[in-house]
């Protein structure tokens, strides 16, 4: 199992050998050190633990300074792994961007772009009402939610769609390909779209 932290830089196009032009994200994964080892016995389940990035001392709990010994991270994530893999980790060890090569398989985790509070056309693709016969402000309206007296017996249905905060949530894309690794620079060229915007902090599973 190969897991690390990045973050997302841009989108840009990758050209294959064979000079197809494809969309692609540019992907940061600074290198990674594994900050704790978990087990079963003592914690109750087993995981691998990363810390990314840096910050000041100053932001970072006095607790979690003696915890990560000489680290100064940005954040912590956890990745649960089964009990037989726990051997293949040891506290100390940096994860960088030659575990993966290109045409690995992998799922990205993000957080996606939040947009606030958004009508229905924006948030669950709704038509809108007719653009004429004397329409004058429900162009972008829901419309009827059948409150009374309709398939709900008077009441508006549990999960009806409408307006509300949209984005922000946490989405996992599977199944996207690595078209290109730069062990150089730590850069991920991933095929296509992930979750977030630039400088979102990315969990990528392989």
């Amino acid at each position: 199992m190969k897991f690390i932290l990045g973050e997302k830089i841009t989108m840009t196009q990758f050209f294959d050998s064979k000079g197809r032009a494809q969309a692609a994200t540019l992907v940061s994964v600074t290198p990674s050190v594994i900050t704790q080892v978990k087990m079963a016995d003592k914690d109750g389940y087993t995981a691998v633990q990363l810390g990314f990035g840096s910050r000041k001392e100053k932001n970072i709990a006095k607790a979690q300074i003696g915890a990560w010994k000489d680290g100064r991270f940005k954040t912590v994530q956890e990745f649960r792994i089964t009990p037989d893999q726990v051997s293949n980790y040891v506290v100390g060890t940096t994860v960088d961007a030659s575990i993966f090569s290109a045409d690995d398989t992998i799922r990205v985790t993000g957080v996606s772009k939040g947009k606030g509070f958004q009508g229905v056309v924006k948030r669950h693709n709704f038509a809108g009402g007719p653009r004429s016969h004397g329409q004058k402000h429900s162009e972008r309206e829901a419309g009827s939610i059948g409150g009374s007296g309709g398939r709900a017996g008077g009441r508006v249905a549990k999960g009806m769609r409408m307006a509300g905060r949209t984005g922000s949530d946490r989405i996992t894309v599977r199944n996207l390909k690595v078209l290109a690794v730069d062990t150089t620079t730590n850069t991920l060229v991933i095929k296509g779209a992930v979750p977030g915007r630039n400088g979102t902090l990315l969990e990528i599973i392989g």
